[in-house]
């Protein structure tokens, strides 16, 4: 993915200071966004509910629809591009740094029922071995994401367990008489 992702958190009132707030303004896909002095920062690629998203071009930030200001050529926010990629990569490397605390061997690992879903056997830079039953599943870090009990996935425990299954069998399936896989 060449873009990062990132809700970035700032009050309005903090992202608009020096620049006139206004209620009305229109916000929508594919207009461009400047700084208030004019500088480019990026383009919206899309608004949903209170929230609109500005890439950067090396970002793409989440950004609350009242932090916009209507400027002479479109909406503007009072953050210049360097400013925004700066913030989002802050809140990047502090949800990534959350994540990890989440991903200790032993921890457990929520379903999106809030049930735990696997247990995390080891971690490394790229994947999180987990034990789900008696079955070991590794998945990219970038599978998980920070929870209020700790890491989630975005599947059920079953699920898990019948994907992990169902890539045994699988890997079985393809398997010669020697042991090796067959292309």
């Amino acid at each position: 993915m060449t873009f990062k992702k990132a809700l970035i958190g700032i009050s309005a009132a903090a992202l608009m200071s020096g620049a006139a707030l206004a209620a009305n303004v229109a916000l929508k896909a594919g207009a461009t966004v400047s700084d208030t002095s004019g500088g480019q920062v990026g383009t919206i690629e899309s608004v949903n509910g209170d929230l609109a998203v500005v890439s950067t071009g090396t970002n793409k930030v989440s950004l609350p629809v009242s932090a916009f200001g209507q400027g002479e050529k479109g909406p503007i926010i009072a953050m210049t591009k360097a400013q925004l990629d700066a913030a989002a990569s802050g809140a990047k490397a502090s949800a990534e740094a959350d994540l990890k605390a989440q991903l200790t061997q032993g921890a457990s690992v929520y379903g999106p029922d809030g049930a735990v879903a696997a247990t995390v056997d080891t971690v490394d830079a790229q994947f999180a071995t987990l034990t789900v039953g008696d079955q070991k599943v590794k998945l990219p870090l970038d599978s998980f994401s920070k929870g209020a009990q700790g890491a989630v996935i975005g599947m059920t425990g079953a699920e898990l367990k019948a994907a992990a299954s169902g890539a045994a069998a699988s890997q079985s399936a393809s398997a010669t008489p020697g042991g090796t896989a067959q292309n």
